[in-house]
């Protein structure tokens, strides 16, 4: 697509960069509303919001490398990995540990803040994937259906590896289409006032079984594979989300927390 949104020859913005701001404002900005609503303080959620999006900008380029880590074995490399677009399951876990800390030196309720940054994730997501497809990231593996895209961009090629002129699943579209409507759907929850701790469950749940699905269709190496090749490591960690958020629904439930958020 456009790797490049605009290139001044001595600067270049690119796409991916500027949808993923765009994501991260909007998505922190919205944090920051939800939060008043229950009662939380909507400026340190705003504080926390920031650094968690830093802890998971880290964490995605670290799982990446992992997954990749011929990243390091040249300059050309490591200046890929610094324009790749990270892994999200890494910049998911760098996050929840920032959450962790933060929580604990802010004094805030756990359950209560994740559901108020859920929707905010669901909505940085789809963005990025926008991003992603844009650069040409992510991208799925051949297909002869008629849903297929053909990318022929060579930085595209140069930075992910983007096979071009061949037809290959758009997987960041429809991941892109998935988030935007569980944004819709975790926004619409929150305001249902559900007991603290849904609405995180519900977006555990819900990206866990549509990452674990979509993986299938996807055609880069640089997510990295387990058990042998027979999963990628975002389906592995995918396998970890979806019981998590089944054990926290039950948890709560089964406690009986009939406290609302503001608590």
């Amino acid at each position: 697509m456009h790797p490049v949104l605009i290139d001044l020859g001595f600067y270049q913005i690119p796409t991916y960069g500027l949808l993923l701001y765009t994501g991260i404002v909007l998505g922190i900005w919205l944090a920051s509303r939800r939060a008043k609503l229950v009662g939380l303080p909507g400026d340190k959620v705003m504080d926390l919001g920031a650094w968690v999006v830093l802890w998971g900008l880290a964490g995605s380029k670290l799982l990446l490398v992992i997954t990749d880590p011929s990243y390091l074995a040249s300059f050309a490399g490591v200046w890929g990995l610094m324009r790749a677009g990270g892994v999200f399951y890494g910049g998911l876990i760098g996050a929840m540990v920032a959450a962790v800390v933060l929580l604990r030196r802010y004094k805030l309720p756990f359950f209560s803040v994740a559901d108020v940054l859920a929707p905010s994730a669901a909505l940085g997501q789809f963005f990025g994937r926008l991003g992603c497809f844009s650069a040409g990231c992510c991208y799925g593996r051949a297909c002869s259906s008629p849903l297929g895209v053909v990318f022929t961009n060579p930085l595209a090629a140069e930075v992910s590896g983007t096979p071009l002129g061949v037809s290959i699943y758009p997987t960041q579209l429809f991941e892109a289409a998935f988030n935007l409507a569980n944004f819709v759907f975790l926004a619409w929850l929150f305001r249902r006032r559900f007991r603290p701790g849904t609405v995180i469950a519900a977006y555990l749940i819900g990206y866990g079984i549509a990452r674990f699905l979509i993986e299938f269709l996807r055609g880069d190496a640089d997510r990295g594979f387990v058990l042998g090749g027979a999963l990628s490591t975002s389906q592995a960690i995918a396998g970890v989300m979806v019981p998590v958020g089944v054990g926290i629904l039950l948890w709560i439930y089964r406690r009986g927390q009939s406290q609302p958020a503001s608590e």
